[in-house]
């Protein structure tokens, strides 16, 4: 069962319990929101990093998993900037990942590159309770 926290104006969040449906779960959650806010052109980016970030959380983190989306129109420091996307997904685990390079026999260790090179800016941060990896994607102009 996701527990709906917001999905009013420019934020949408949800919270997942760390289960194997979580990541199917929060895909179809997060098209949902992207598509009532007429965000279809990120719908398939953002579930892949959505899908590669909660999968993440789901292989080392035991708790409860957030979700977040924000609908930007300035940059993040507040200046006026292009329109993004900020998708946050956070765990209870305090660790940061870590990007690492895959071999090509390899069945896991992309997520973090796949958020690297397909988002204009990502980044972790902790908080009292665990910790939040980020990334931003370049929206359509208004």
């Amino acid at each position: 069962m996701i527990g709906v926290i917001d999905t009013d104006g420019d934020c949408a969040e949800w919270a997942f319990p760390a289960e194997p449906g979580a990541v199917r779960t929060a895909r179809h959650a997060v098209r949902g929101a992207l598509r009532d806010w007429g965000l279809d052109s990120v719908g398939d980016v953002t579930v892949l990093l959505v899908s590669e970030l909660v999968t993440n959380s789901l292989r080392y983190a035991s708790g409860p998993i957030g979700v977040r989306l924000v609908r930007q129109n300035s940059a993040s420091d507040g200046s006026p900037g292009r329109p993004a996307l900020l998708v946050e997904v956070s765990d209870p685990l305090p660790d940061p990942p870590r990007e690492r390079k895959a071999g090509t026999d390899d069945e896991g260790g992309r997520g973090l590159h796949l958020v690297a090179v397909s988002s204009q800016r990502w980044g972790t941060r902790h908080g009292d309770s665990g910790k939040t990896v980020w990334f931003e994607l370049a929206l359509p102009g208004e």
